[in-house]
């Protein structure tokens, strides 16, 4: 069986890779990048591709003989800086995922899995946790859900049009950890803030959190089992920002805050340093969406994806742990930058 993967350096895509391989699949892993692809993926036996999906047909010739596509990439972590993005979110999130299915189908791929996210999700008035038919946050003013919303309906759109010759399944992650984070995302960079005591308190905020490494399994077992046009969250379990740092505590030694902020500081916070980010063009520490986001309090059932893919998830302390060990591996603590690192094997 041959994958094509997207988003390839990335902490789900190479994950997924890292998933791919270990159950016999051939890999083609589309990248950026081939230097940031050699440190990264560079004692991984793979092919590497090299494109961008702001321009699909330059490499939509490598999907020849491909019997899935993995489909990971998207404009994500860019959002939180500074500028105009939305141009670029509905290029990628949603015109280039169109183009790159429907490249797919042309050239015969069987199975296209596409990475969604719990975003698009409206979280409900009293926080219940929300499943596959919970209605699309179709008003969010997060600029990144709001494409990912506009992708789904983009994508339940082309299938409806027409008989479809491939299999289209999405899979909507929860709040993704794991090792080989190397950008880092989000999630990463709160692990080495915590290890470097950059946080100075504990916010009344939480999230569905999942290791990516189970999401990377949950999307072999959507190839698999997945059914066609379906819907998957892979959320893991709702955790409270104090749970996630007295986890992270036990497994790295560093000592948690324990003050506790109110959520309307953190707001007024974040407030101040995404306005003066945007004056300096820099990426707030703070970013409001995203700080929004975790004060939702996110909560996603992921009984569909347990049920009809046998999803499971691994424990937060061993995600956390491992976690902590490759950033500590891969010399993240002491200052070196991207290009020094050699990022462990599978």
């Amino acid at each position: 069986m041959k994958a094509f993967v997207t988003g390839s350096t990335g902490m789900l895509g190479h994950n997924l890779i890292c998933e791919l391989l270990e159950q016999g699949w051939e890999v083609r892993a589309l990248v950026r990048s081939p230097q940031k692809a050699k440190t990264l993926l560079g004692s991984l036996p793979l092919e590497v591709v090299q494109g961008d999906m702001e321009d699909v047909a330059a490499f939509a010739h490598a999907l020849e003989s491909v019997d899935a596509v993995f489909h990971t990439a998207a404009y994500f972590r860019e959002y939180y800086s500074a500028g105009e993005h939305w141009p670029l979110l509905r290029r990628i999130n949603v015109d280039a995922t169109l183009e790159l299915i429907a490249a797919a189908e042309t050239r015969g791929v069987k199975t296209f899995v596409h990475t969604s996210s719990s975003g698009t999700i409206r979280v409900p008035a009293d926080h219940a946790p929300c499943n596959e038919t919970s209605p699309l946050a179709t008003e969010t003013q997060n600029l990144y859900f709001k494409s990912k919303v506009e992708g789904d309906l983009a994508i339940a759109k082309w299938l409806n049009a027409a008989p479809r010759a491939v299999k289209v399944v999405s899979i909507l992650p929860g709040w993704m950890f794991a090792p080989r984070d190397a950008a880092p995302t989000s999630a990463g960079k709160l692990v080495l803030d915590f290890m470097a005591k950059k946080i100075p308190g504990i916010i009344g905020a939480g999230n569905s959190t999942v290791d990516a490494r189970d999401v990377a399994h949950a999307m072999l077992k959507a190839e698999q089992y997945g059914k066609h046009a379906e819907k998957y969250i892979v959320g893991g379990r709702m955790t409270p920002f104090s749970e996630l740092f007295k986890q992270l505590e036990r497994v790295s030694g560093v000592k948690a805050p324990t003050r506790t902020l109110p959520n309307w500081l953190i707001l007024n916070l974040a407030r101040v340093d995404t306005f003066v980010s945007g004056i300096r063009k820099t990426t707030p520490t703070l970013p409001l969406d995203g700080i929004k986001t975790l004060l939702n309090h996110h909560t996603l059932s992921s009984a569909k994806a347990e049920r009809e893919l046998g999803v499971s998830f691994r424990p937060l302390e061993q995600t956390l742990r491992d976690t902590v060990e490759w950033y500590r591996a891969n010399g993240y603590l002491q200052g070196q930058t991207p290009s020094a690192r050699v990022a462990t094997g599978v």
